[in-house]
């Protein structure tokens, strides 16, 4: 039975640049991450999920997009990968429990590779046991998990194999890139020939510009799942990225932070994807509270 019986749901937005906004600066290629392994900077994430929670976010995602092993392992501290996605969890659930609020919580099982691009090195054992243990450690906090920024189906399969044992709802959190493919030039009909098998809640476009939902809209007309969008407000995502610490400190510098996409243009947006048929809304890189807060107004009115 599904946990999503709304007829709309809006979530969070991006949770690494409201961190950088506040402060955060992040260390190496951590990025968001920073503000797990650094437990001076945990309250940071709790009051960044409660900013949200207070503008009207019904759903929030736990802050482990960057608990890679890969990450870690460049980094220094793959022994802080379990610790890291634990954190991530249990900083959610504190938030929601001093908030009040009967919200849920959506555990970020994120790509394993270079985000935006298909994994290079794909080995299906080593991925399978990646996402399962990060999914161990967030289990006992989240109420589903939400598959983030999958960019092939050689990788969603396997995350959605390895979230199996756990019997609870998934969203698929899917990147598309600007000819509407998945990064990996695999069609959105292949994807969901492969995800029949699985009990899956629902499909959104993952940290995409509105641009891009709106072309890969006719698709998720055309197939039962719920639907709905993650969209960023950068300028532009290039299919390859060097993923540098100079990236991880400000990758606004680098992709560029929309002007355009303010509040009210984010809100025209969402209301007219909900009109269109979209049950999931869902910022993500530079939408902040305030995009948040006046969708929630909004769709209250």
């Amino acid at each position: 039975m599904t946990i999503f019986k709304n007829k709309k749901y809006i979530f969070d937005g991006g949770m690494g640049q409201l961190l950088i906004d506040r402060g955060m600066v992040t260390k190496g290629t951590l990025w968001s991450a920073t503000a797990l392994i650094d437990e001076s900077l945990n309250d940071l994430v709790i009051d960044s999920h409660l900013e949200f929670i207070n503008a009207g976010a019904e759903i929030i995602i736990t802050n482990n997009f960057k608990v890679r092993k890969n990450t870690f392992f460049e980094n220094q501290i793959s022994d802080k990968f379990d610790f890291a996605n634990k954190k991530a969890g249990q900083l959610a659930l504190k938030a929601k429990n001093i908030s009040q609020k009967n919200i849920l919580i959506g555990g970020s099982i994120p790509t394993r590779g270079v985000t935006y691009q298909p994994n290079q090195d794909y080995d299906e054992s080593t991925v399978f046991n990646e996402f399962n243990q990060t999914a161990t450690q967030l289990n006992p906090y989240v109420d589903f998990f939400y598959l983030d920024v999958l960019a092939s189906v050689a990788e969603i399969k396997t995350a959605l194999n390895a979230i199996k044992e756990f019997n609870k709802p998934c969203l698929l959190g899917l990147h598309f890139k600007k000819d509407f493919l998945l990064p990996s030039d695999e069609s959105f009909d292949l994807l969901i020939e492969t995800i029949k098998e699985f009990n899956c809640e629902g499909i959104m476009t993952s940290c995409v510009s509105p641009e891009i939902y709106q072309g890969v809209l006719p698709n998720f007309k055309n197939q039962k799942l719920p639907f709905g969008f993650a969209v960023n407000a950068f300028i532009d995502v290039p299919e390859k990225i060097e993923l540098n610490e100079q990236f991880s400190l400000q990758p606004n510098d680098f992709l560029g932070l929309r002007e355009d996409l303010t509040p009210q243009i984010f809100t025209n947006f969402a209301k007219k994807a909900y009109e269109d048929g979209a049950k999931f809304l869902k910022g993500c890189c530079n939408i902040m509270p305030s995009h948040i807060k006046k969708l929630s107004l909004e769709m209250q009115s």
